[in-house]
C-alpha cells in the first residue's frame, strides 16, 4: 500500500524524527480522538512516491517500519512548501505535471482536498474535485444539518448531497457529523442513502472514521424503551388495590393512552367497556382538538363542556400527586425523560462536589445542642459553603475547653435528624414546611434549606421526608402542584375537608359550609354553593391556601437556602433522580451490602473476617441483639450510606483484642481477633449495643441539663 511522507515542523532540527515519532505515538494513544489520529493517519499513508507498509500492524506505527519513516523524514525535510516558504512540506498533489508540495495544516488553509481512501490521495487548490449541479437555485437554503441559510452553490465549504436534489451541507456539519455516526450510521440525512453518499462524500474529502457511532457506545443509551407503563393517571382511581394494580381481560387491567403511550387508566376508572374502545389523556386530548382532529372525532366530548357530567371530569383529570404543568413546563419535563437526563444521584452530587476547594473550614460542635452549634458555624462570616468541613467536638461548659476531633458525616447525620424532628416542618413521616414565625424571623427557613444543600454536597445523609407535594413545589413550582389530604397534618382542617368531600346532597354541603364559614372566610374560600360539585373546588381550594398559599414566605426562605452549591438547580434539572433521596429513606442495609461497604486494607486475619461474614449474616437474620444499622453507626456514624458516599471508603482492621472499635472520622472498624465464633459474637454485641446505648444517653443528659 502507498502511504504519505511525515510532515516536518518548523523547527527541523537533529532529532526531529524522534519527535514526530513521539508525537504520533501520542496520539495514537488517545482514545476517542478521531480527529486527530485521522490526521495523523493520512500523514502517514500519503505520498505517491513515499513509503511502503512493510510490518504488520501491530509493529513499528501501524505497520510502518521506524527505519523507513526516519528515512523519509530525511527526505521530506528538503521539500519547500510551497504555501508558507518552509521547510517540511511532505505532501504533494497527485494531479499529473503538478509541483505543489505542501504542509498538511497548510493545505487545510488553502483549502486543498485530503481523500482518506484507496491511496489516501491529496489535490492542491487547482486540481482538486468539484461537484457540477445543473440547477440554478436563486434563493437560499437551509443545511440540512444545522438548519442555516447557506448559498446553494458548490463550493470547497458547501456540499451537495448526490442523491437529493435539495440536500446541502456546509463541509464542517458534514465532517462533525461523519465523526460522531462513524462509517456504520453515516448517511443522507434526506433519504438515507449510504452507498452513494458515502462514496461522493470520501471523493470530497470527509474523513468517514472505521467506528461505531457514538450514541451507540452510550451506556444504558436506550434502557428507557425497556420500561412499560403500567399506572392509573385518572385524578380518581377506584381501584382498591392501588394505582399500580393491573389484572389483564378485567376491569382493572390498564390501558394506556392512543396517541403518547406515556399515561395509563384502569378500564373501570374512566367507564371504558372495553379493551378494544380506544382511551386518550388529557393532554392528548387537547392537542387532538386544538389541532381540529378532535371535532371530528363522534365519540369523545371535550372535558370542559356542559354535556359532561361532574363524575367523568373527575375520572379524566390527572392525578393530584402530579403537578399540572404550563405546556412549556411539559416540554422540559419530555426532555428530562431522554436518556442523558436518567442519571445516577450519586453522580451528580460527585459532580457538585467538585467546586469544593481544598481550603478546610474547622466547625466547633456541641453534640448535646447540635442545631445551635451547627448554625452558629454556618452563620460565621469566616464559613463558605465551598470550602472542606472540618469538625471538632466540644463539651458545653467545659472549663479546660478540650475538643476531639469529630466525623463530619456522623454531623451532618445528627443534624438531618433533628432537622426532620424541628418544627419546621409538620407532618408525620412525609412532611411539609410549617408555619413559625418565629422561626421566619430568624431566617431559618433559609438556614434549614442551606444545611440540607451542604449536607448532600459534603457527603452526609439525604433528608428523605420531604412530601411530594413539597418536592413537585420545589421542581415544579407551587402553582402548578395540587395537594392532596395526606399532606394536611391539622387534625380540624383534614375533618373539615373530610366532612365536605363526603356530603351527597347540596342540603348537607351547605350545611358543613355553615358551620365553618368562619374558617371558610378567614382563609378566603368561602363560596356560595348552587350544585353539589362546587364540593370539589372548594376542597381543593382550603388544600391550596393551607399546604401552599400558608407557607408561601416559609417556602421562598427554604428555597433560597436550597440553591447554595447549585443543588436546588441540580434538583430541578434531574428530579426523578433526587426524589429518590429527597422524598424516599434508604433501603434496609443487608449482609451483602456491608460486606462490600468495608475493604480490607491490612494484612486480615482469615478465620476473622470468616467470622466478620457469619456475623453480618447472623444480624440480617434476626440472631442478634444488634442491626445493620448498628454497626454502621458504630464504625461510620451514619445509619445508611450517603447519597454521595463515604469519604474514606469504610475499612476493616484485624487485631488482636477482646472487643471492636469503631473510628468514625476514618470510618475504620477494627473488629477483635478470637479463637471461637460465639466469643466474637458476644464480644460484637456487647461492645457495639453498649457503646451506642451510653452516646444516647450522654446526649439526653446534656439536652436535659
Amino acid at each position: 500500500m502507498l502511504i504519505p511522507a511525515l510532515q516536518i515542523s518548523d523547527s527541523e532540527s537533529v532529532g526531529l524524527e524522534d519527535g514526530v515519532l513521539k508525537s504520533l505515538k501520542m496520539n495514537e494513544n488517545k482514545p476517542g480522538d478521531s480527529q486527530n489520529l485521522g490526521k495523523w493517519k493520512l500523514l502517514l499513508h500519503y505520498r505517491n512516491h513515499g513509503i511502503w507498509q512493510r510490518g504488520k500492524e501491530e509493529e513499528g506505527v501501524y505497520g510502518f517500519l521506524i527505519e523507513d519513516i526516519r528515512k523519509e523524514v530525511n527526505r521530506a525535510s528538503k521539500l519547500k512548501c510551497c504555501i508558507c516558504k518552509k521547510n517540511g512540506a511532505s505532501i504533494g498533489c497527485v494531479a499529473p505535471r503538478c509541483k505543489r508540495s505542501y504542509h498538511f495544516p497548510c493545505g487545510l488553509q488553502r483549502e486543498c482536498i485530503f481523500q482518506f481512501t484507496g491511496n489516501f490521495a491529496s489535490f492542491c487548490w487547482n486540481h482538486r474535485p468539484v461537484q457540477i449541479t445543473s440547477n440554478n437555485y436563486k434563493e437560499s437554503l437551509p443545511c440540512t444539518i444545522c438548519l442555516e441559510f447557506i448559498q446553494p452553490i458548490p463550493s470547497y465549504n458547501v456540499l451537495r448531497s448526490p442523491c437529493c436534489k435539495n440536500a446541502w451541507f456546509h463541509r464542517d456539519c458534514l465532517q462533525v457529523q461523519a465523526i460522531n455516526a462513524g462509517v456504520f450510521f453515516f448517511r443522507c440525512t434526506i433519504c438515507n442513502n449510504s452507498d452513494i453518499f458515502q462514496k461522493e462524500m470520501l471523493r470530497m474529502g470527509i474523513h468517514i472514521p472505521e467506528k461505531d457511532a457514538s450514541w451507540e457506545l452510550e451506556e444504558n443509551a436506550y434502557q428507557e424503551l425497556l420500561q412499560h407503563h403500567e399506572h392509573c393517571d385518572v385524578r380518581r382511581c377506584r381501584c382498591k388495590e392501588g394505582r399500580d394494580y393491573n389484572a389483564p381481560d378485567s376491569k382493572w387491567e390498564i390501558k394506556l393512552c392512543q396517541c403518547c403511550g406515556s399515561s395509563g387508566t384502569h378500564l373501570a376508572c374512566s367507564s371504558l367497556r372495553s379493551w378494544e374502545q380506544n382511551w386518550e389523556c388529557l393532554e392528548c386530548r387537547g392537542i387532538i382538538y386544538n389541532s381540529g382532529e378532535f371535532r371530528k372525532a363522534k365519540k369523545h366530548v371535550l372535558p370542559n363542556s356542559n354535556n359532561v357530567g361532574i363524575t367523568d371530569c373527575l375520572l379524566e383529570e390527572s392525578s393530584p400527586k402530579l403537578p399540572r404543568q404550563s405546556p412549556g413546563s411539559q416540554s422540559k419535563d419530555l426532555l428530562r425523560q431522554g436518556s442523558k437526563f436518567r442519571r445516577n444521584v450519586s453522580t451528580l452530587l460527585i459532580e457538585l462536589g467538585f467546586q469544593i476547594k481544598k481550603k478546610t473550614k474547622r466547625l466547633y460542635i456541641n453534640k448535646a445542642n447540635i442545631w445551635n452549634s451547627a448554625l452558629d458555624g454556618f452563620r460565621n462570616k469566616n464559613f463558605n459553603p465551598l470550602y472542606a468541613i472540618e469538625v471538632a467536638y466540644v463539651i458545653e461548659n467545659d472549663n479546660f475547653g478540650s475538643e476531639q476531633p469529630g466525623s463530619k458525616q456522623e454531623f451532618l447525620s445528627l443534624l438531618m435528624q433533628h432537622l426532620e424532628n424541628s418544627s419546621l416542618f409538620e407532618g408525620s413521616l412525609s412532611k411539609n414546611l410549617s408555619l413559625n414565625s418565629q422561626a421566619l424571623k430568624e431566617n431559618l427557613y433559609y438556614e434549614a434549606g442551606k444545611m440540607v444543600a451542604i449536607s448532600l454536597v459534603h457527603g452526609g445523609p439525604s433528608p428523605g421526608f420531604f412530601s411530594k407535594t413539597l418536592f413537585n413545589c420545589l421542581v415544579y413550582g407551587p402553582e402548578n402542584t395540587q395537594p392532596i389530604l395526606d399532606d394536611v397534618s391539622d387534625f380540624d382542617v383534614a375533618q373539615i375537608i373530610i366532612r365536605i368531600n363526603t356530603t351527597t346532597t347540596v342540603a348537607d354541603l351547605k350545611s358543613v359550609v355553615n358551620e365553618c364559614s368562619n374558617y371558610l372566610e378567614f382563609i378566603g374560600c368561602l363560596r356560595l354553593i348552587t350544585t353539589l360539585s362546587d364540593k370539589y373546588m372548594l376542597v381543593k381550594d382550603i388544600l391550596v391556601y393551607h399546604v401552599i398559599q400558608r407557607v408561601q414566605e416559609p417556602f421562598e426562605s427554604f428555597k433560597q437556602g436550597l440553591k447554595a452549591l447549585g443543588v436546588l438547580e441540580k434538583i430541578q434539572a434531574y428530579p426523578e433522580a433526587f426524589c429518590s433521596i429527597l422524598c424516599h429513606k434508604p433501603d434496609s442495609l443487608s449482609a451483602k451490602i456491608l460486606s462490600d461497604l468495608f475493604t480490607v486494607h491490612t494484612l486480615p486475619d482469615v478465620k476473622a473476617l470468616g467470622f466478620w461474614n457469619s456475623y453480618l449474616q447472623a444480624v440480617e437474620d434476626g440472631k442478634s441483639t444488634t442491626t445493620m444499622e448498628d454497626i454502621l453507626i458504630f464504625a461510620t456514624g451514619c445509619s445508611s450510606i450517603p447519597p454521595a458516599g463515604f469519604k474514606p471508603t469504610p475499612s476493616i482492621e484485624c487485631l488482636h483484642m477482646d472487643f471492636p472499635v469503631g473510628n468514625k472520622c476514618s470510618n475504620c472498624l477494627a473488629i477483635p481477633i478470637t479463637n471461637t465464633y460465639k466469643e466474637f459474637q458476644e464480644n460484637m454485641d456487647f461492645a457495639i449495643r453498649n457503646t451506642l446505648r451510653l452516646e444516647k444517653e450522654k446526649n439526653s443528659h446534656y439536652i436535659g441539663h
